[in-house]
């Protein structure tokens, strides 16, 4: 049977050199202490107490940090219109999207942020997105793929006639989310999704 030639600039294998170099960052705070410029991609673990988490955070206790609860990427402005690579200062735009999650934490009832942590790394525009799908396909974090809505924004004024999410169900507090329509589905279904999908 013939061999595919190896092709060193093949997507995947792109993919995973992004993936490879975030994860051989250190674990920081979340967010981190000091302000940096670039965009790129991140990953969030958790470590608390919060009970459905347990097989998540039984991956991640004494410094395994093996199962990220959620995987990002963070943009430089503009790059929806096609300004991918074309040398636009990002700015802080990956550490203001970390200080947001942050911020969201702290404002639910039953999470709290000194059990987060954080790894990031600045990437080169082009390489932002595939990085990021590769590292939710290889780790499927649950805030990715069972429990949506935790990178949700408040959709303003005139937008709350759409569900909360079913992350703002498990983790109630942000203000802008109390004035959504409840879910369709109900607290104890979600829950049970977790359960399944984290056995």
């Amino acid at each position: 049977m013939a061999q595919e030639p190896y092709n060193p600039l093949d997507k995947l294998r792109l993919g995973e050199s992004v993936a490879k170099a975030l994860l051989a960052r250190p674990v920081a705070t979340l967010p981190p202490t000091e302000h940096f410029n670039g965009a790129g991609t991140y990953a969030l673990y958790y470590t608390g107490k919060f009970p459905p988490y347990r097989k998540i955070v039984e991956k991640n206790i004494n410094n395994q940090w093996g199962a990220p609860i959620y995987v990002g990427k963070a943009v430089p402005p503009g790059t929806r219109k096609g300004g991918y690579g074309l040398g636009e200062s990002p700015g802080e735009v990956l550490y203001r999207r970390l200080r947001e999650h942050a911020e969201t934490i702290q404002q639910t009832e039953n999470l709290s942020l000194t059990d987060f942590r954080c790894r990031y790394l600045v990437v080169d525009d082009i390489w932002i997105p595939l990085g990021e799908s590769l590292l939710i396909s290889t780790f499927s974090p649950l805030w990715n793929q069972a429990l949506d809505g935790f990178g949700n924004h408040d959709p303003g004024a005139g937008r709350y006639n759409q569900q909360r999410s079913p992350w703002d169900v498990i983790h109630p507090g942000r203000p802008w989310a109390a004035k959504l329509k409840p879910n369709s589905r109900s607290k104890e279904d979600i829950l049970k999704t977790i359960s399944e999908f984290t056995k």
